[in-house]
């Protein structure tokens, strides 16, 4: 029955490319059909019990008998599977690839609210969850600067490490900053951004985190770099942080908010920048309406993690007299970053398995495979949204968006 309920799903999933899956007695299932620039990949189950664990729950099923070593993949790699069925399932086109029953969709909708309140308590541990773990494993697959958001694949740009720059430089000519802005860094990360900000504009960056490897990792990089007299960094939660800032900037801690603590996010952001300030924030976003947190990535990579619509965003920004001045959406540049960091990983097997073990190498690679491939075909992109409260804080016309983008780029590709 297992096999049956697997197979009905894999049919409906899969139209070009090919499939085919070997179960543990040996009998094979051919899915889909042979096309040119489309792959024919096979999975070999090891055991009787893979087809129920992935029919009763794709997405985290699949996941963990892929990480348990219950089956392998033929033909090529967890991104070139997870990839094979969003291109026949592209975001518009209506498929669900967990097709939940109604029990499932009930419980994903109470696990959703639960999971979106993100307390404080529960915001250091989720953090430390994700951040705090061997810090070496980052620097096997990140860029020197540090940069675990997506970069910017401006034109002729082909490197990871020039491409998280070019990021970098983007968000500094948003935010036009100059040597006397006092920067607020919302989810500073190992400190790359600030220091980087400070090098190429002069401005003064205080960096905060939930994450005690984090600030550390960055106060120490400041000592180093001959910048801390400029750039700090504290082990603060946004809601206790005081002052005025000139510019507050924040790349990739939105999706650890949640839902339920939006309207006090912008509230607090609105009281900490100064009447001409502006403020960039950067975030994983969808192009859909808002929906629940899959499985896998709540229980193994980022639990507390939601990924905002836009219109649940704008929804929270309003009310608290934040202007929304300019809004980018990157449809396209994460999936070439979490690319690179995938290809960076699998050449990295052995030292990771070293610093960790088989099952979590491939429980990483599963997590970059299903984001890049979310942001290839399925409804995952990046908001930039630019906010003032002051309609005349930045200049009418995008202009010197541009003008100061292309002299930091100058300087520093």
């Amino acid at each position: 029955m297992a096999m049956y309920l697997l197979s009905a799903a894999l049919k409906r999933l899969i139209h070009h490319g090919s499939l085919t899956v070997t179960e543990a007695n040996g009998r094979q299932h051919r899915f889909g059909t042979p096309t040119p620039g489309w792959p024919d990949l096979g999975l070999v189950l090891h055991d009787a019990r893979v087809p129920g664990a992935i029919a009763r729950n794709p997405s985290l099923g699949f996941a963990e008998v892929f990480m348990d070593g219950r089956l392998d993949i033929t033909g090529g790699g967890i991104m070139d599977v997870i990839s094979l069925v969003r291109r026949n399932n592209p975001w518009d086109s209506g498929r669900d690839l967990d097709n939940p029953g109604l029990w499932q969709r009930a419980r994903l909708k109470v696990v959703s609210r639960i999971n979106r309140i993100n307390a404080r308590a529960a915001s250091r541990r989720n953090v430390a969850h994700h951040y705090n773990i061997d810090d070496r494993l980052y620097d096997l697959f990140l860029d020197p600067n540090r940069q675990y958001s997506c970069a910017y694949w401006a034109d002729g740009i082909t490197t990871l490490e020039a491409a998280q720059i070019a990021k970098m430089n983007h968000i500094a000519a948003k935010l036009a900053l100059t040597p006397h802005s006092r920067v607020l860094d919302i989810g500073c990360g190992w400190g790359g951004l600030a220091i980087h900000l400070h090098k190429v504009t002069g401005a003064r960056v205080h960096g905060i985190s939930l994450s005690t490897e984090q600030v550390g990792y960055a106060k120490a990089w400041a000592e180093r770099a001959g910048v801390a007299d400029a750039v700090s960094f504290e082990l603060i939660d946004y809601r206790d942080v005081t002052g005025k800032f000139d510019r507050i900037v924040s790349v990739g801690m939105f999706e650890h908010v949640g839902t339920r603590n939006y309207p006090t996010f912008f509230r607090q952001c609105h009281n900490l920048l100064e009447p001409d300030g502006v403020m960039l924030l950067h975030t994983i976003g969808r192009a859909a309406p808002p929906a629940s947190t899959d499985d896998f990535t709540r229980k193994y990579i980022f639990p507390g993690g939601y990924i905002p619509s836009l219109s649940e965003t704008v929804a929270a920004i309003e009310p608290n007299k934040l202007m929304l001045a300019d809004c980018e959406v990157l449809r396209r540049h994460y999936a070439p970053t979490l690319r690179a960091w995938y290809d960076r990983c699998v050449a990295q097997h052995d030292r990771i398995v070293e610093l960790f073990d088989e099952r979590f190498y491939r429980m990483w690679l599963y997590y970059l495979a299903g984001a890049a491939t979310g942001f290839e075909d399925a409804s995952l992109v990046n908001f930039q949204l630019q906010l003032v409260r002051d309609r005349d804080a930045v200049p009418i016309t995008r202009d010197y968006i541009h003008t100061a983008e292309a002299r930091l780029n100058a300087a520093t590709l």
